[in-house]
């Protein structure tokens, strides 16, 4: 791995509550879980020929149910997120995340080429248009830049997690700065996003955690077997165009602390 690509120190053994012991009678369960997100994929797969002429509410509302298939409740609050070319940024948790994201408003994902290799979800993000980042070649990362830059004036969304790297939710890394340029150059706000997860009662939980060496079948395995998950995502105040002198300003603007009040002007909850 190069030296330069960020790093969290979060690890499964360390950072990822345990789901309690699994029932016997919760398997059948979690098993039926996963089968609906696996179905929910192949129609995805199935319909990305008509990308362009599926509704991006339809496409919001599929994301959402992926994530309540897998047994996660979805609560999205703030304003909608804007029209036309926008980088959505956000803190990244969970493999979660990225339908999450999409469900604040669809948007080709930056996602590292590994992505690629993920058992069906690596073909719907090909076929959906994700643009790939080679986090091993420092080089191309102007070009990389360029593509985003690109996208963004077309009057696309582009979703990022900035970061670089899953943390376990308690703690969080640094918003990297590269990522930002694409939206100075394209002349683009940028739409921060806050992502965490809870269980009903209210508790803050580490379990869709995906980071360190857990494996995606582990994760996947876990989620659906935690009873009475919620994902919490915070759509928070637009940072405008010209409204930071630089990708340094740009990305602190952009990851506000965690104690910031957003302007809510509407919740949503899957049940």
């Amino acid at each position: 791995m190069s030296a330069w690509l960020p790093t969290a120190p979060c690890t499964p053994r360390a950072c990822v509550e345990a789901s309690a012991a699994v029932r016997a009678r919760a398997v059948p369960r979690a098993v039926l879980r996963l089968g609906a997100v696996l179905l929910l994929l192949l129609a995805g797969i199935a319909l990305t020929p008509f990308g362009a002429r599926i509704p991006p509410s339809l496409v919001r509302h599929w994301c959402r149910w992926i994530v309540r298939a897998a047994g996660v409740r979805v609560r999205i609050t703030g304003a909608a997120a804007p029209t036309g070319g926008l980088l959505l940024v956000a803190n990244h948790i969970s493999w979660l995340d990225i339908p999450l994201l999409a469900a604040v408003r669809p948007a080709r994902m930056l996602a590292k080429t590994e992505v690629r290799r993920w058992p069906l979800a690596g073909a719907l993000a090909a076929r959906g248009g994700t643009l790939f980042i080679d986090r091993d070649r420092l080089r191309a990362l102007p070009g990389t830049v360029a593509r985003i830059a690109g996208a963004l004036r077309e009057g696309a969304a582009v979703a990022a997690f900035p970061e670089g790297s899953t943390w376990c939710g308690r703690a969080q890394g640094t918003f990297r700065r590269a990522v930002f340029q694409a939206a100075l150059d394209a002349g683009v706000p940028v739409q921060p996003v806050r992502i965490g997860y809870r269980l009903g009662g209210g508790t803050a939980t580490t379990a869709p955690a995906f980071v360190g060496q857990d494996t995606l079948l582990a994760s996947l395995w876990r989620v659906a077997t935690t009873r009475g998950l919620i994902a919490e995502v915070e759509v928070r105040d637009p940072v405008p165009p010209g409204g930071s002198p630089d990708r340094r300003a740009l990305a602190r603007a952009a990851q506000q602390p965690e104690t910031a009040a957003p302007a809510w002007t509407h919740t949503v909850l899957v049940a």
